[in-house]
């Protein structure tokens, strides 16, 4: 039998191999070139005497959305938005690793949300509560922080809602993050699972699951899906409800996979620091207005919207906490507050409402 074949294939496989080593030569070149000029940013920042934030949301969001216009494939655009964002989160660490505050353990969602938004070169802070991640950036130990704000499957996160009222901290961007659920657990099948472990909002997002493969397991709520899985590694007849990262982490098998009971379910993330964003072109703000206590006011409220033709993509109401039966707005609106149309309505506004506070303007997600 002939080894002709076989030589042919080496030889045409060496010929492409070669490509690639040329490629990666001068990607390599490429990414160090970027790296120098990332650095000459600082270098000329320092020398005018910009003491500002090293961490620009809108460039950052201008920068992927252009790449991902011309891309032209096969890598599909989100595997080119992760890997520019890794390329550029290890330029910034050159300057600054940027100190990223978020509801830990290790594990959870949220430490996906933070890495998925500032790369793996980020200094990740995990803290016991989202008192404790708003607090670590109000107290400068921290740059940034992420925190959930609303699922796609069970609404508002009511604490963060809570948390944004009295905060001196201001939204730069946003993270919108795909959620699979997994059960995990040591134990070998679903007879030997007694109680599963998981965060009131996952287990919330899994319940017609559990009721039909786990009706007589004990549910029980703790702080977060990481904290479940640490439960679950020491437990026996314990299962936890979590991701990826917390079985990985954590070394727990799944022993059932994508069980959340609707197939698109998704969590935005708030990204917290002590600015907002510059306009990138594609941009949100968010505000909590309250009404005057009296019929009509929040279509008083609403009008200026309307006049200056502002679209509203979010409103709900929460309850004012500081007397009974009040209750404040909050709001998502397209569109930056410094543009003409955003801040006509947003000054209109100002007029009307009983109390206004702007959250911040900040880029749309890029996925």
């Amino acid at each position: 039998m002939s080894d002709q074949p076989q030589t042919d294939l080496q030889q045409a496989l060496s010929g492409v191999r070669a490509d690639i080593d040329r490629i990666d030569g001068e990607l390599l070149r490429l990414l160090n070139e970027r790296a120098r000029c990332a650095q000459k940013v600082g270098e000329i920042k320092a020398e005018f005497g910009d003491a500002g934030f090293i961490y620009r949301p809108e460039r950052e969001a201008q920068v992927l959305r252009r790449l991902q216009d011309a891309n032209p494939g096969p890598l599909p655009g989100d595997n080119i938005t992760f890997f520019f964002r890794e390329v550029m989160s290890a330029c910034l660490s050159l300057e600054q690793p940027l100190g990223v505050a978020f509801l830990g353990p290790l594990g959870t969602f949220s430490e996906s949300a933070a890495t998925k938004h500032f790369g793996h070169a980020a200094r990740l802070l995990p803290q016991a509560s989202i008192d404790d991640v708003f607090r670590e950036v109000e107290a400068g130990h921290a740059h940034y922080a992420v925190v959930p704000v609303e699922n796609s499957t069970e609404g508002a996160v009511g604490r963060t809602m809570d948390l944004l009222l009295g905060s001196s901290l201001k939204i730069c961007g946003e993270v919108v993050l795909r959620i699979h659920q997994n059960l995990l657990s040591r134990e070998a099948d679903f007879n030997a699972i007694t109680k599963v472990y998981s965060h009131a909002q996952s287990l919330a997002q899994c319940h017609e699951w559990l009721n039909r493969v786990l009706p007589n397991a004990q549910r029980i709520s703790v702080g977060s899906n990481a904290q479940a899985a640490q439960k679950a590694a020491e437990e026996a007849g314990a299962a936890a409800i979590a991701g990826e990262a917390a079985a990985a982490r954590y070394e727990l098998p799944k022993l059932a996979e994508n069980i959340e009971d609707e197939p698109n379910n998704t969590t935005r993330f708030l990204v917290m620091g002590r600015h907002d964003a510059g306009i990138s072109g594609r941009d949100k703000t968010s505000l909590i207005m309250s009404a005057p206590n009296r019929t009509g006011s929040l279509h008083d409220l609403l009008l200026p919207f309307s006049h200056a033709g502002v679209s509203l993509s979010r409103l709900e109401s929460r309850p004012a906490r500081h007397a009974l039966w009040e209750y404040v707005f909050y709001v998502d609106i397209e569109g930056h507050r410094d543009d003409p149309a955003a801040k006509s309505a947003l000054d209109e506004l100002a007029g009307r409402a009983a109390y206004l506070k702007i959250l911040g303007s900040y880029p749309v997600a890029v996925y």
